[in-house]
């Protein structure tokens, strides 16, 4: 079978799966092919909340303690950031820096690599695929190959209703739209005449934005929406 074939084949058997597990296997399967000894698959959680509920598998020994599973995983680890800083995969070096800065890049250790692949398929729900280790071989096809079966792994997952497109902390579809104009450089004035409110109003959504992305300003505020993908421009 070639590569391509590969691919649809994948995709094919995650599309007729009827639980999450098989999904979740054909994922940690081509990771582990890939030569990824670790294996997160998980939902970002928004800013002030928990990680818990969005894990749908995480398998990560601690090098540091022979090898044992690790069974928690903080909403906080810097790690984490990777699946927010853009919507391409990459492939990451483990340095130093990173092993001070994350319990999960601690647990693998300086020298290894990672995959990252992002996941905004059910916008503005935001998931990540990782696959780390020591002896990862990923080619730039094998990273695009990846954010097609992880793609259609988050869709199966939520056609099976075992995922929200929605997260604890999601903002209001009237908070979006008015980060949005926002964004566009809109004034208060000019959205409270667009979307027929009044300014007080305007003035309340944003607070309220502001203080789900637990942001200090209204510009921060914007930004943060947009990392999080609660807003697209």
């Amino acid at each position: 079978m070639n590569d391509t074939s590969d691919i649809e084949a994948k995709v094919k058997a995650i599309s007729e799966a009827r639980a999450a597990k098989p999904v979740l296997d054909i994922v940690e399967s081509y990771l582990r092919r890939l030569g990824a000894s670790h294996i997160l698959i998980t939902g970002l959680p928004m800013p002030n909340r928990t990680i818990d509920s969005l894990v749908h598998r995480f398998r990560w020994p601690d090098e540091r303690n022979g090898g044992v599973e690790r069974t928690t995983l903080s909403a906080g680890d810097s790690a984490l950031m990777l699946g927010l800083s853009g919507n391409r995969p990459i492939v990451w070096s483990v340095s130093g820096t990173d092993t001070g800065n994350s319990e999960l890049f601690a647990a693998i250790g300086e020298g290894a690599r990672v995959m990252v692949i992002p996941v905004d398929a059910l916008h503005p729900f935001q998931a990540m695929v990782v696959g780390a280790g020591h002896q990862i071989s990923a080619e730039a096809y094998d990273m695009a190959s990846l954010e097609i079966v992880c793609s259609a792994a988050f869709r199966r997952l939520f056609e099976l209703g075992v995922i929200s497109d929605q997260r604890p902390g999601d903002l209001s579809a009237r908070e979006r739209r008015v980060l949005e104009l926002t964004a566009l450089g809109k004034t208060a004035h000019e959205i409270a005449e667009l979307l027929e409110i009044s300014q007080r109003t305007v003035h309340a959504h944003l607070q309220n934005a502001s203080a789900k992305l637990n942001a200090s300003n209204k510009t921060h505020t914007v930004v943060e929406a947009l990392r999080y993908g609660q807003i697209k421009i």
